[in-house]
């Protein structure tokens, strides 16, 4: 009663205390609401339309599993998820601008088309799947018929759990093969659209021969813009001005970009690491030389960079200095320790065995799994039994829902590849195991009933324990390195102060013009995000904290210079490369007015800092080469399929300089004119220019970008 009376006497702070308490929790809501891009979790828009991250990492799962089994591959390198994840990006921005225009045209591809393409059979993503004949390569329509029918009717509680994961990654094989179809078929589409509405005619098919046959040999004479002297051109600020506003859509940039200036460390080890280095490949060596068993262990315990493999390899997939030595090496003698430059590393290794083995092995099994392992056993031995008494195998594997078919398998699949007991177990006995032997294998709490029906392409091969150490450096020599480098960061906190102290220092302040967070790596460097995040939420002068990138092998530290929004470039950042060109432009005009009135070569070598040659073969088609201006000089074939035998051409403004020519003779190639064959020609050229059209899509669809904030 205490209670409630005081809980009663104090009700009105109560309201208040609790009013406070709503009011901050909706306002804090309405807070995080109003921040921009707080919680934001879209890595991208196009055409107004987001794509959430765990979208596109779907997508991005989907086609890695697409690329490692069409490629046999167990896992990928960050070299190639990243480029997975550009290619996923790139597809899904162009199948959105597709799709957009495709749907204002009213462009579709029915069910009944892509019914037809698999029918056909021909079509190239269709030789990406296993789905081909095993006798001429070629896409077979019936075992996808076959697939699909089985996949449809899998019973998951009856199958091995092995075959269930079968069928359903070749199942999501399929539908990315479909779905990536569909769109692409679209694409072919659209583009057919428009190439089809660029056409040749015979006008313009007979100057394009003409163009390309008929050619000249030329006296040349010129005057290189180098002769004159820049300082002697002055420039304006209005003259930048005005060729600036004249050539402003070229400087026109679709992403934003930034100036950075980064010091990059790669720690390395020191003469103590690699001392430390070789006398543990020595003492590993002479453990090696006692080693009778069990030698992953042993190669395991060492910190080999090689793991060891229980199964005979051949020579190419063992590293190449140790190849390089089998031969002279005697089966169980001690080679090393050696040291290899090409890798930095300090090496020992022991050949285990030398045999000879197929490298194609085909066969077939019946994978046998009951509810316990005695019942396994019992009925493995049953099939077993069946089958060495006369039983069909393909009719034995049916009965317990499995094809039974014949497979070949190449050596390739698992040389190379780190094999646990188990695998190795499965391969030992199909690389021992006679031609058409019929064996009973446990493998984990399963049986493999095993025939091996044939085997190609006999070679030797090793069984190599390897102690393959590389050089690396200690904690110790880390940590200075660090420790180095952080003071130099901490006392160096502006541009000017690491631009001043960093060569002093031992370190170089690297410049990096226009980058751009779809490069994913500062400096080329991995696991650079944090400082690539950090580049793209800066302002101009300020500089990043240390990080620590790389393979735990590199220190950074980043400085922004400045920001190049997407839109048009400022004239301040362009300004150089203009004067260059209103440069250019003035010598031009001047050594025109020089040559006015000129009738003869002789008069233009006669100017100071002329040069002559003679070009052979020159057409209107193909730019002439000027070898003494080092340049190529696509005007003077103009001028010269106009320009009469023994005629000079007017001054002729080049890249390079002003020219005058003098035709010595006119000559045609052997080719004979086809009408038909050269607007065919004009036609697909058109075509392959209309592919262009992704980019105006792309400009048009205001893209944006930001999975650097994610991946």
């Amino acid at each position: 009663m205490a209670t409630l009376q005081t809980i009663r006497s104090k009700g009105p702070l109560l309201v208040i205390v609790i009013g406070l308490a709503l009011f901050a929790f909706i306002a804090g809501d309405a807070w995080k609401i109003l921040q921009p891009h707080q919680g934001k979790q879209d890595v991208g828009e196009v055409n107004g339309k987001e794509l959430s991250a765990q979208d596109f990492q779907k997508m991005v799962d989907e086609y890695s599993e697409v690329i490692k089994m069409t490629n046999g591959l167990n896992s990928l390198t960050d070299e190639q998820l990243t480029n997975i994840k550009d290619q996923v990006w790139q597809s899904y921005v162009n199948n959105q601008l597709i799709a957009a225009e495709a749907e204002k045209l009213g462009l579709t591809v029915t069910d009944a088309e892509i019914k037809a393409i698999i029918d056909q059979g021909t079509h190239p993503l269709l030789m990406q799947t296993p789905f081909r004949n095993p006798q001429t390569g070629a896409f077979d329509k019936d075992m996808l018929k076959k697939f699909l029918v089985d996949y449809a009717n899998l019973n998951n509680s009856q199958m091995p759990a092995q075959y269930v994961e079968y069928y359903q990654k070749m199942g999501n094989l399929w539908n990315f093969i479909e779905k990536t179809l569909r769109e692409s078929t679209l694409a072919e589409k659209y583009q057919n659209l428009i190439s089809k509405s660029l056409i040749s005619n015979p006008v313009s098919a007979e100057d394009a021969f003409k163009g390309r046959t008929e050619q000249s040999d030329l006296l040349v004479a010129g005057v290189p813009y180098t002769a004159i002297s820049d300082s002697t051109i002055q420039v304006s600020d209005a003259e930048v001005k005005d060729l600036y506003n004249q050539k402003k859509e070229q400087f026109k940039q679709l992403v934003e970009t930034r100036d950075i200036r980064y010091i990059d460390i790669k720690v390395v080890p020191s003469d103590a690491d690699r001392k430390a280095v070789q006398e543990e490949v020595t003492e590993y060596s002479n453990q090696l030389a006692n080693t009778t068993a069990d030698y992953a262990a042993f190669v395991r315990t060492t910190g080999s960079a090689v793991s060891y493999s229980d199964v005979p390899v051949s020579k190419n997939v063992l590293p190449s200095d140790v190849a390089a030595r089998l031969d002279s090496t005697a089966i169980n003698e001690i080679y090393g320790p050696y040291y290899n430059q090409a890798d930095d590393s300090y090496n020992a290794f022991k050949i285990i065995a030398k045999v000879t083995a197929p490298d194609s092995i085909q066969f077939r099994q019946i994978q046998v799994y009951a509810e316990d392992e005695a019942k396994t056993k019992t009925l493995a031995d049953s099939i077993y039994t069946a089958l060495k008494d006369g039983a069909d195998f393909a009719e034995l594997a049916k009965k317990y829902g499995q094809t039974g078919e014949a497979t070949w398998v190449s050596a390739r699949s698992w040389e190379g590849a780190e094999l646990d007991a188990e695998n190795s177990k499965f391969i030992n006995a199909l690389i021992d195991q006679p031609v058409k032997d019929i064996t009973n294998l446990q493998i984990g709490q399963a049986n493999l009933i095993l025939q091996v029906m044939d085997k190609k392409a006999n070679q030797n091969k090793y069984k190599v324990a390897i102690v393959k150490r590389p050089v690396e450096f200690s904690k110790e020599t880390y940590n200075d390195a660090y420790n180095k480098f952080s003071q130099f960061v901490a006392q160096n906190t502006t541009i000017a102060d690491m631009e001043k102290n960093a060569e002093e220092n031992g370190y170089s302040l690297i410049p990096r013009t226009d980058f751009s967070s779809t490069e994913h790596y500062v400096g080329g460097v991995k696991s650079t995000r944090e400082a690539l995040k950090w580049v793209f939420a800066a302002k101009p002068g300020e500089v990043s904290p240390l990080y620590e990138c790389g393979e735990n092998d590199h220190l950074m530290v980043v400085a922004l210079d400045k920001i190049h929004q997407a839109g048009y470039r400022d004239i301040n950042s362009v300004a150089d490369m203009l004067r260059t060109e209103i440069r250019r432009d003035k010598k031009a005009e001047q050594l025109m007015t020089q040559m006015k009135g000129f009738n003869s070569l002789a008069q233009v070598k006669a100017m100071n800092g002329a040069v002559s040659d003679t070009v052979k073969h020159v057409t209107f088609s193909a730019p002439a080469y000027i070898s003494v201006a080092r340049a190529s000089e696509p005007v003077i074939g103009a001028y010269a399929a106009k320009t009469a035998v023994n005629q000079v051409s007017a001054p002729i403004k080049g890249n390079a300089g002003v020219y005058m020519i003098q035709v010595l003779q006119k000559d045609k190639t052997s080719e004979t004119y086809d009408a038909k064959k050269e607007e065919t020609t004009l036609s697909n050229m058109a075509a392959r220019m209309s592919s262009q059209f992704i980019n105006d899509l792309y400009q048009r669809a205001n893209v944006v970008d930001e999975r650097y904030l994610f991946f």
